[in-house]
């Protein structure tokens, strides 16, 4: 395969709905430019992308797919992505490397909740995207419907430059009113004819070129003068305003599909190498905001935008060449841990093919194996340079389960395989919850926790259980309370003896600590002599005050009465769960001369705390979370009544682009499973996000069931 110039490359993304058909056009792009020798089906296992078994199980694109092909002396590199939401960082790593996209829009579905989610995503990371309708062969296509969502989600950015003579099964023919020809396709492998256009189609044409020559003038303003002047343009002068105005977003032009039968496959890369952006316009922005251009003359730099493991390859490292070149055999450094990486052999991708090049320029993408410690969003630089690019940014998780190998001997598999699942796929996070005594697993979805339960029972040979996870409660005070607690212990020798007086009451932002309380109806006046704050790891406060006047405890003890209520504070008196914003007086308390030590001061601090705490009005605080649910308006009732039943304060309700948005604070306690919950009730239309907010109040009757379960579960221990 030959060297192919900056200004010669093209980087796609294929986005689209599931069963939008991305993967067979895909395919079919690869065969038109002789890549692949004949078009494999996802029904029969054969297509270069979806090549693994998981994939082919379930007939779906679950990972984002690198491929190539060539055609018109250019290179388009596609990453054809998953369509479904649980998938999404496979998307967002796409466009970290991609200059445009092709959207896959099915003909018998028109825009989808994921259409408008992903052409979301685009428009955040300013990437043009053209519209391709396709399966026009299905008989229960709609061409015209298709267009009206388009319009009503997209509004004028949406320019057809085809339309279909038929839709349905004997969709073989489209006009293009860009070229002002009809393209007549002979049989499913690409056989076209340019015809005229027929006469009854004429006027249609000729009306729809006027439109696209209008949108191609406002877009450059010497175009708008000839545009004046003439009345029309040419087909150039018409390129040139699309291509100004797609750069810059403006336009979406429309194209006529069928992947499966090979019409319009030849067209829309045409038009792809014709007016996307070549790498060569782009500057990768670094870390510290300086931007670098994607020059091939410039000092040899790539970005790691994807890992994986490739069974008789090993590692594998997925990268675009943002500067100079590389050449095989040559080394890079990692700036971020100074190691060394021998490139020594670089491969243009196709799916599972991989076919060997010398050198990439700036602008390519492709692979190399058995880079020793290099990880995704990591950069590779020559010439000395520190460059490091900016990271992928990747969504938070909206699905969370404890998991646990069934066999003891396999938890420290399944830890390696748990942590390098994270490093193929960001979205999949894994941490121990110390708190929670439970190995936490996030994801996208339950979908997605359930293709690595998948992986680890089929690839791995390990059986795990999935278990609803517990919830990080917190536990707090709403008043203030004192009390008092001896330790005592005489074994012979020695003895232990500690007597602890304190007063805890509630840390309120922006009120300080008092001296007068009036506590089981006695006044209290305290000298405070020594104020230490401490900031929680788990968020809150504990303010810890020295009120011990005339010795009663020496001041040696004093740290480990802090210690003692530390303790019992990560092990909160109600729940076990971590206690917060709570301020502790100690102002009394006994020693002995002999038997005082600091562990009995410890056990007596830690003790008084616990009995104070229990009268101090004692509450149980939840995780809340914002989520932002999107929906189409015929299921609206049933996500809303949905979400009441789980105790959310619907907080607003919006519309956007043909989909209702709600937005509420649900419990996090109430979200289990909410992903699937959500999925079903819309049949897979609706999506959501959702972000940590706060900490707030149980209700009463959720609290004396977490008290009864907790008394219960010590009980058996």
């Amino acid at each position: 395969m030959k060297v192919y110039p900056t200004q010669n490359i093209r980087n796609i993304v294929l986005l689209g709905s599931t069963k939008s058909g991305k993967t067979t056009l895909a395919e079919t792009m690869l065969y038109e430019g002789k890549v692949i020798d004949r078009r494999g089906t996802v029904e029969a296992k054969t297509t270069v992308s979806d090549n693994t078994e998981i994939e082919q199980i379930y007939q779906r694109s679950i990972y984002p797919s690198l491929l190539y092909t060539e055609f018109m002396e250019h290179k388009l590199n596609i990453i054809d992505t998953p369509g479904s939401d649980d998938f999404i960082g496979g998307v967002i790593s796409a466009f970290k490397v991609a200059d445009s996209g092709i959207m896959v829009i099915n003909a018998q579905q028109g825009v989808e909740v994921g259409t408008e989610i992903l052409a979301r995503y685009a428009e955040k990371y300013s990437k043009p995207i053209i519209i391709g309708v396709n399966q026009l062969d299905h008989e229960k296509a709609n061409w015209e419907n298709s267009i009206d969502m388009l319009r009503q989600a997209f509004g004028s950015k949406i320019i057809p430059v085809q339309f279909p003579v038929q839709t349905g099964l004997g969709f073989d023919s489209f006009v293009d009113v860009l070229k002002m020809k009809m393209y007549h396709f002979k049989d499913d492998n690409g056989t076209r004819e340019e015809l005229e256009i027929p006469a009854d189609l004429l006027d249609q044409a000729e009306e729809m070129h006027q439109s696209i020559a209008e949108v191609a003038a406002e877009s450059d303003e010497s175009l708008m003068e000839i545009f004046f002047e003439k009345g029309a343009l040419t087909e150039a002068e018409i390129l040139t305003g699309i291509k100004s105005g797609f750069a810059k977003g403006e336009i979406m032009p429309v194209f006529c599909l069928s992947g499966k039968k090979d019409v319009g496959a030849k067209r829309i890369m045409e038009f792809v190498i014709n007016t996307a952006p070549s790498p060569e316009k782009s500057v990768q922005t670094l870390k510290d905001g300086t931007t670098i251009p994607c020059d091939a003359s410039g000092q040899p730099s790539v970005f790691v935008y994807k890992n994986t493991v490739e069974q008789h390859l090993g590692d594998v490292s997925f990268f675009r060449v943002m500067s100079g070149k590389i050449t095989e055999g040559q080394d890079l450094t990692n700036p971020e841990n100074g190691s060394r990486e021998r490139f020594s052999a670089i491969y243009a991708v196709a799916g599972k093919k991989k076919e060997k090049v010398t050198e990439m320029v700036a602008g390519d993408i492709g692979c190399a194996v058995k880079l020793k410690s290099v990880k995704t969003n990591q950069t590779l630089n020559g010439g000395n340079k520190e460059w490091v690019f900016e990271e992928i940014v990747f969504p938070p998780s909206k699905f969370r389960t404890a998991i646990k190998a069934k066999s003891e001997k396999d938890e420290e598999k399944l830890g390696e395989i748990l942590n390098k699942a994270h490093s193929e796929d960001p979205t999949i996070i894994v941490e121990y919850s110390k708190e929670l005594k439970q190995t936490i697993l996030s994801g996208q979805g339950e979908h997605h926790i359930n293709i690595l339960k998948w992986h680890l029972n089929n690839t791995h040979k390990i059986e795990v259980d999935l278990i609803a996870p517990k919830i990080p409660y917190r536990e707090t005070i709403t008043k203030v309370a004192a009390a008092d607690y001896r330790h005592k212990k005489q074994s012979g020798g020695a003895g232990q003896f500690g007597e602890v007086h304190l007063l805890i009451e509630p840390v309120v932002e922006g009120v300080p600590a008092g001296n007068r309380f009036k506590v089981d109806g006695r006044e209290l006046v305290l000298n405070i002599k020594g104020k230490e704050e401490y900031t929680m790891e788990w968020g809150g406060k504990l303010e810890y005050l020295n009120c011990i006047v005339g010795g009663s405890i020496d001041g040696r003890f004093m740290p480990a009465i802090l210690k003692g209520i530390m303790e019992k504070m990560e092990e909160g008196p109600l729940t076990g769960s971590y206690a917060r914003d709570i301020r502790v007086f100690v102002y009394d308390g006994k020693m002995h001369p002999v038997d005082s030590n600091e562990i009995s001061f410890k056990l007596a601090g830690r003790n008084a705390f616990k009995e104070a705490f229990k009268k101090a009005g004692p509450k149980i605080m939840e995780p809340v979370y914002n989520i932002e649910v999107m929906v189409p308006s015929d299921c609206m009732g049933d996500v809303m009544s949905d979400l009441q039943n789980r105790r959310a304060i619907i907080e607003g309700m919006s519309s956007e682009k043909g989909f209702e948005v709600l937005k509420a604070r649900v419990p996090l306690a109430e979200l289990n499973k909410y992903s699937t919950t959500l999925s079903s009730l819309t049949s897979g239309r609706a999506t959501f996000t959702m972000t940590f907010a706060d900490y707030q109040q149980v209700p009463a009757e959720v609290q004396d069931k977490l008290l009864k379960e907790y008394e219960a579960s010590e009980k058996e221990e």
